[in-house]
């Protein structure tokens, strides 16, 4: 039995009906240069061709600047499938990509410390 929220995709006994390379039509090589942190966000244009219902749920998603990492754990699908995706909707002029700012030290103290606060506060 499908979760409601789920839609057809996912079976609660089984799992995902669908196999994620098949959303991507097997395609493991993403037409552009996508990192994790890469921000994406919808253009307002009309992407040209057929869109299927993961390419629509992940436009859902690029309403604001979002990372390729959210939108996967949002789609529940693998990273390189979710970039596969993207770049259709990308090379299709549906999406406008930013590359990551890599000018910050990742693991500079005062990041750490400002990620976690901003958790503590969600939680």
């Amino acid at each position: 039995m499908a979760a409601p929220h789920d839609g057809p995709w996912l079976d609660d006994a089984a799992g995902r009906l669908v196999r994620p390379y098949t959303v991507s039509d097997g395609r493991t090589r993403p037409t552009s240069q996508l990192d994790l942190l890469s921000q994406v966000m919808t253009t307002g244009a009309t992407p040209l061709g057929y869109l299927g219902p993961e390419h629509s749920a992940a436009l859902g998603l690029c309403g604001a600047p979002t990372s390729v990492a959210e939108i996967a754990a949002q789609l529940k699908l693998p990273a390189v499938v979710t970039k596969v995706i993207l770049c259709d909707l990308l090379d299709s002029g549906a999406l406008t990509m930013k590359a990551p700012d890599f000018y910050h030290n990742p693991t500079d103290r005062s990041l750490l410390e400002a990620v976690l606060d901003g958790l503590r506060r969600q939680l």
